[in-house]
This record gives structure tokens, C-alpha cells and sequence, in this order.
């Protein structure tokens, strides 16, 4: 679904997907976002339908409510093996890395995929070129920069500290790592033991 036909001329329109995959027990999920609605698809079902518990859906729903994404973003997501809780963790977290990657720097940001991937490759082997070049050319002396003025001074006569500049996507990804959707859930459950009826239940006593 890396394109869709406008209703009125026809012509087809390239989305941008970003990508995150997430992982929970057993369960593995493949999360694509991209701009849109509010739209929330998983496995070819809507987010009502594939999930019939409220607390699996608000795992789901969380990190967009946390980013303020909840009507700006459509989610799609395929999901394999695991239970339903499983597959519920698995696609929060793998939308949680989806977000991060959109919201992250350009540097810094992993490629975004396209239906022409052709064109995606040719044009990461350009940038990467650019840099060469960037690299290879001297760079000239920068001119000394003016004088700053001095620090002002409140009515106290206390020097005013300097405003730092806030990075709204910073923030975002901050707040997905400080609500743990980025974090991987490494409880999994335990093997079977030999001689023993569980993990670790053994075998009932029996004095006759």
C-alpha cells in the first residue's frame, strides 16, 4: 500500500512508510506508519476487531497517545506467532521504534521505503557521493564572528540565564523511552525440565 489512487484524477501518490518491527514472548510484529488519519490495521482487520480486550488495545494505542500521534499517523501492522497479549506488546513496541525512526534526525533516521525501491537506493548511493564530496573540498577559514553583547541583567542585577533551544522530537523519543514502549520485554516462559512436570513443579510425593 505504498500508493493510492486519488478519487478525482486518477493519478497515483506515493507514501512514505517507516518501519519498526517489535518483539514480545514468542510473538513477532512488522509495524509500518505513515502520515494519514488515525487508521489502525493489523493483519487485515481493524484494531476493534483483531483485538477484543481493552487493555490489549490501549498497549497497542500507547505509544501514539504518548506522542500526541493518535489521529495524525495510519498504522499497519502484520503479526505472527504468540498469544494475543504477545502480539499486543510486540506491535507497541515495533510501533514505538516506527515512531522513533520518523522523528528522528536525518542522520541519524534509518531509510525510509518506498513501492520504487530502486529509487530509494539510488538515492542513498547520491547522498553518500555528496558527502564524498563535501569531505574532499577544503574548507576556508571562517571569519572571526562580531563581539557578542554582554549577558543581560534582570531588575535584581542578576545575569539572566541564555534560553536553550527545546527539540520537539527529541522530546517525543524521550517520552517513548521514559514510558518503556522502547524497551524490550525479555520475560519469556521457562523450558520444560526433565524429570519434572513443569519448569520446576516436580513430582508429587508419595510415602506409599
Amino acid at each position: 500500500m505504498a500508493e493510492k489512487k486519488t478519487a478525482k484524477t486518477g493519478a497515483k501518490v506515493h507514501r512514505t512508510y517507516y518501519i519498526g518491527t517489535g518483539r514480545r514472548k514468542t510473538a513477532v510484529a512488522r509495524v509500518r506508519i505513515t502520515e494519514g488519519k488515525g487508521q489502525v490495521v493489523i493483519n487485515g482487520k481493524p484494531l476493534e476487531e483483531y483485538f477484543h480486550e481493552d487493555k490489549d488495545r490501549a498497549a497497542v494505542l500507547g505509544p501514539l497517545k504518548v506522542t500526541d500521534q493518535l489521529t495524525r499517523l495510519d498504522v499497519f501492522v502484520t503479526a505472527t506467532g504468540g498469544g494475543v497479549t504477545g502480539q499486543a506488546g510486540a506491535v507497541s513496541q515495533g510501533l514505538a521504534r516506527a515512531i522513533k525512526t520518523m522523528f528522528s534526525p536525518a542522520d541519524e533516521q534509518a531509510p525510509a521505503f518506498q513501492r520504487d525501491q530502486v529509487t530509494v537506493i539510488k538515492t542513498r548511493r547520491d547522498e553518500q557521493k555528496e558527502r564524498e564530496k563535501a569531505k574532499a573540498i577544503p574548507v576556508k577559514p571562517a571569519a572571526p564572528a562580531p563581539a557578542e553583547p554582554a549577558t543581560p541583567l534582570i531588575p535584581g542585577g542578576t545575569p539572566a540565564a541564555p534560553a536553550t533551544p527545546t527539540d520537539p522530537t527529541a522530546g517525543m523519543v524521550k517520552k517513548l523511552r521514559d514510558s518503556g514502549y522502547l524497551t524490550r520485554d525479555a520475560r519469556m516462559k521457562e523450558r520444560k525440565k526433565y524429570g519434572l512436570r513443569g519448569a520446576r513443579r516436580g513430582t508429587q510425593f508419595s510415602k506409599r
